[in-house]
């Protein structure tokens, strides 16, 4: 299968009573696809999966497929504690007729290289779909490292990686010595790193405000080569990947973004809580800022 493009790990909508606003998660969907991302992945960590019930994360999935339509691809998120829990959501994907799923480590059990790919090898028989992998070290626990690429590598299922280590090492590895698992950028402040190294799929949860800007930067280096330009649209976004990492509100700023396209996003579900007002107005002022500096390179490359 093909991941590559700007893929957006879709936000979920909830009313402020808590509940799911599905109205508002049709409308996303539609947005995206309308500013031409390249895929939508529904279940990720930027969905809020931790925080919903099994019968939501299925009921979201299901309705994720029935809004795409085919118009791009949609993958599924299977990640949970529980190995049960994930191959019900393999199985449910399976079923509803996903393009592909997501595989991360199991959080807390911090399992050996040869535990996590069997654990991961479990969910891709449920499936017998395309699988991207999630490594994410810093909040699961443990890597997958060369023994469980190894491992998992033994099924052609095993196609491509979300790479969120944020060590460039690990970078320069996938690319030299697992060519034939598709490199995909999951560390937006390393983005220009990796199309360098020959990613060609970026899974950006601040697509989900701002698709336009993250394809401009896709399309300028994984598409044109043109790292000359792609450096300026990098610098230009690095204030706001500062912006979204900073205080633990990941979230929170990606649903406010949303909120100021018009679109309903709602408060994130607890632990989480809201932004407060210093927060929001400088959020405002980076996206602005951010908006209008992409537009000008944009124009003025179009002019040259």
């Amino acid at each position: 299968m093909d991941f590559n493009g700007i893929w957006t790990p879709v936000i979920t909508p909830f009313h402020h009573d808590g509940s799911i606003d599905r109205d508002g998660f049709v409308a996303m969907i539609d947005y995206l696809i309308a500013e031409r991302v390249h895929g939508l992945i529904n279940g990720g960590s930027t969905g809020e999966y931790y925080a919903q019930s099994m019968e939501e994360r299925r009921e979201l999935a299901s309705l994720a497929r029935e809004v795409t339509k085919g118009r791009v691809p949609l993958m599924i998120g299977t990640g949970a504690i529980r190995l049960e829990d994930s191959v019900t959501m393999a199985e449910h994907s399976a079923r509803i007729g996903a393009d592909a799923i997501l595989i991360g480590t199991p959080p807390y059990a911090v399992p050996t290289d040869r535990e996590n790919a069997l654990n991961a090898l479990a969910i891709d028989r449920a499936a017998d779909l395309p699988i991207m992998l999630y490594n994410y070290p810093g909040r699961m626990g443990v890597g997958m490292d060369e023994e469980f690429l190894d491992r998992v590598g033994r099924s052609r299922n095993f196609q491509a990686i979300k790479e969120s280590s944020g060590d460039i090492n690990r970078l320069h590895l996938l690319a030299r010595d697992y060519p034939h698992i598709q490199l995909c950028c999951g560390m937006d402040d390393q983005a220009l790193e990796f199309f360098a190294w020959g990613a060609t799929g970026w899974i950006c949860g601040g697509s989900n405000f701002a698709p336009v800007e993250h394809i401009a930067l896709w399309k300028a280096c994984a598409v044109d080569g043109n790292f000359t330009k792609g450096r300026r649209i990098m610098s230009a976004l690095m204030p706001l990947m500062r912006v979204l990492e900073q205080g633990g509100k990941f979230i929170q700023y990606i649903k406010y973004g949303v909120e100021m396209n018009g679109l309903r996003a709602g408060p994130p579900r607890p632990p989480l809580r809201p932004l407060g007002k210093d927060d929001k107005r400088q959020m405002e002022q980076v996206v602005r800022v951010l908006k209008q500096t992409v537009a000008q390179i944009e124009a003025e490359e179009a002019a040259a």
